[in-house]
């Protein structure tokens, strides 16, 4: 089983589009929504949930208010301004102190500092997991609750968890829809992989973080392929991301046009390749060409 993970150094370059195509194009595939913080791959992929899970990326604290002395010392210690004293010690109302659950970055040090162990420390739930099956193949995702961090723990657990899939069904190909920019979900997400392509598009941004992207994936020693998506809007900054990359030794395999085919297929809830055979379509049908004939 080979693992392909698509990345970009900035969200809308088209990223998630650009993987719905080459999904269609695979056979005996495993996927993999890897960008959790921005789930969308499933609105183009239409899953069908087929097992549910919780997901805990850590502990929050929270006050045991019969225990709490109003001693004020945890408020005191938090750093992150996440617990308030509501008025004097216990007994002259019910609730002394109490944690704001969004601002609780779970670090333990209000609970290791009480003098009366007021404090509880269970595990939170973040999120929730997924795996579904598509009319493409199984495909495993994840959504984020409201204001949950992710740390990238979660983006390790859905790639374990599809290329458990991938062995146990004797798939070809794991493609993931990896994260944006270069932070720990990104790292989490191309650790190990076989290859990684990455999505940019001719603009100063677009350029600036492609050059932080493909520093991070070679500092994991992965030379990565690039894809020029919508490079018809600026083909002189196309021409200079082509030019740098050759001289740093890596392969464009792919220069498509802004097409707004890509919009009306999303609306429809289907790739670009089941939606149009124009020329995009054919040059999304070579990019995954050039991608097998990497993976050798």
């Amino acid at each position: 089983m080979k693992e392909v993970v698509i990345i970009s150094g900035k969200g809308g370059t088209g990223k998630t589009s650009i993987t719905a195509a080459l999904a269609s194009l695979a056979n005996n595939t495993v996927f993999a929504d890897c960008d959790v913080d921005a789930a969308d791959l499933h609105l183009v992929l239409n899953p069908v949930v087929s097992k549910e899970t919780d997901f805990s990326g850590g502990s929050r604290a929270e006050i045991i208010s019969d225990k709490c002395a109003g001693c004020g010392i945890c408020a005191r210690m938090c750093r992150f301004d996440a617990i308030k004293l509501n008025g004097p010690p216990n007994g002259a109302i019910e609730k002394t102190c109490q944690v704001d659950p969004i601002s609780c970055e779970g670090c333990k040090v209000c609970v290791e500092f009480c003098p009366t162990d007021a404090i509880s420390f269970e595990p939170a739930i973040n999120g929730k997991w997924f795996v579904s099956d598509t009319r493409f193949g199984p495909m495993v995702h994840a959504r984020l609750g409201i204001a949950e961090e992710n740390s990238g723990k979660l983006v390790t657990l859905i790639r374990k968890e599809a290329k458990k899939i991938a062995e146990e069904q004797g798939k070809d190909f794991l493609i993931c829809d990896g994260s944006p920019g270069t932070g720990c979900p990104v790292i989490a997400s191309i650790t190990g992989a076989d290859l990684v392509v990455v999505v940019t598009e001719p603009t100063l941004s677009g350029q600036h973080d492609l050059d932080r992207v493909v520093s991070l994936t070679e500092s994991f020693g992965i030379q990565p392929l690039i894809c020029i998506n919508k490079a018809d809007i600026n083909p002189q900054l196309s021409d200079v991301i082509k030019s740098e990359a050759r001289r740093k030794g890596i392969k464009v395999i792919a220069e498509l046009p802004y097409d707004d085919a890509f919009t009306k297929a999303q609306m429809m809830k289907s790739t670009l390749i089941e939606y149009s055979g124009g020329a995009t379509t054919q040059r999304l049908r070579a990019m995954w060409r050039e991608v097998i004939y990497e993976l050798g």
